[in-house]
């Protein structure tokens, strides 16, 4: 899952990258207005973290010109504590949630988990498919009860399908959402991950999950 982070402290932006890549995002980042309305205009973000004391353009008609132009990503909006009025407006221009200055990122991070849940229409924090299982608490997967070990790659591109079961989706869709945008991206590594996957979740079981090639289009998970 691809992050955006805006947020215009230098020491706070730093923590919450190395917390969001700890968990295993992929992460763009912003520290003022004007250019986080540009990534999220161009790129293919699941989810933004938005602080809205930015300079240039504030958080606030940043957000409002997004849900203007239709754009729907989930977004946690950042407070400071005495600002009540903030996540008011906040709420109303279109954020999905807020967290009030200072945080835990423990709860940043679940609540930014709540958020893509419920944009993928998941309901638990342990996303299921037939005997597949990955919490994405922990970034821990299991087949059919045994733990899989996955690199950092195959588990974005396993948690990107998992949040979509029986959605078909292409190749450069994935590289959108695995790669931040000042990755050299190459689409042809994704049939890499995708076959290191198939090889390391192979099950017997008749409840066991697959994940399908349509020819010239892409993959889909494949509940049992």
């Amino acid at each position: 899952m691809r992050i955006l982070l805006v947020e215009d402290d230098t020491q706070l932006r730093t923590q919450l990258r190395t917390a969001l890549h700890g968990a295993g995002y992929t992460v763009d980042e912003a520290d003022n207005g004007r250019d986080a309305q540009f990534l999220g205009d161009t790129e293919a973000v699941d989810a933004v973290v938005l602080d809205l004391g930015l300079p240039v353009v504030d958080g606030l008609t940043v957000l409002k010109r997004w849900r203007a132009e239709g754009r729907n990503m989930p977004v946690l909006i950042l407070t400071a504590r005495d600002n009540w009025h903030e996540k008011v407006a906040g709420i109303d221009a279109g954020a999905d949630d807020y967290l009030t200055k200072p945080f835990h990122l423990e709860e940043l991070l679940a609540r930014l988990r709540a958020l893509i849940r419920r944009a993928s229409g998941q309901a638990s924090a342990v996303l299921q498919c037939g005997d597949w299982s990955l919490d994405t608490r922990s970034g821990r997967m299991t087949c059919a009860g045994q733990p899989v070990a996955l690199t950092a790659h195959e588990y974005k591109v396993l948690d990107y399908l998992m949040h979509r079961p029986g959605v078909l989706v292409s190749r450069a869709e994935l590289t959108e959402h695995i790669y931040a945008q000042d990755f050299d991206r190459d689409s042809n590594t994704i049939e890499v991950f995708v076959g290191r996957l198939r090889k390391k979740l192979q099950s017997p079981s008749a409840s066991a999950a697959r994940i399908e090639t349509v020819r010239g289009m892409g993959y889909r998970l494949v509940p049992p």
